[in-house]
C-alpha cells in the first residue's frame, strides 16, 4: 500500500471511527488556497477540524508526532479560511486522530483538543 493509499484509507476509518461517537462530518479533504483540512465535523456545538495521520509502521514515531508546530500553523490557517464564510464565529476545535496499521491490526488515537488556535 502507497502512502497516498494509507492516507486515504486512514481517513476513511477516522470519518467511520468520528460517525461512531456521534460527530456530524461536514467536510472531508476540504480545500483552501493554504492547503487542505482532512475531515471538518461537528461535534455538539462545536466545530472541529481534525488531521488525520496514518502509519504503517512507529519506525518514524507514532503518526501523531508528525503534527508538528509548522503542520499546526498550516492546519490553523486553513481553518481560519473555513470560519471566514460563517457570520458568527462559532466555538472551535482541534483534533488530531492517529492510525496505526501495523501488522493488520487498527489502532486509533483519537487526541482531543490537541492543539488551539494561536
Amino acid at each position: 500500500m502507497n502512502n497516498k493509499i494509507t492516507g486515504k484509507y486512514g481517513e476513511w476509518l477516522a470519518g467511520r471511527y468520528l460517525v461512531q461517537k456521534g460527530y456530524k462530518i461536514l467536510s472531508k479533504n476540504y480545500k483552501t488556497p493554504a492547503g487542505e483540512i482532512d475531515i471538518v465535523a461537528r461535534d455538539g456545538e462545536k466545530i472541529v477540524f481534525v488531521e488525520v495521520k496514518t502509519r504503517k509502521s512507529d519506525r518514524f514515531g507514532k503518526p501523531f508526532e508528525a503534527v508538528n508546530y509548522k503542520k499546526r500553523e498550516k492546519i490553523i490557517k486553513n481553518a481560519s479560511l473555513y470560519l471566514s464564510k460563517f457570520k458568527e464565529l462559532p466555538s472551535v476545535r482541534f483534533d488530531v486522530i492517529s492510525i496505526n496499521l501495523q501488522n493488520k491490526d487498527k489502532s486509533i488515537e483519537h487526541i482531543e483538543d490537541a492543539f488551539e488556535m494561536s
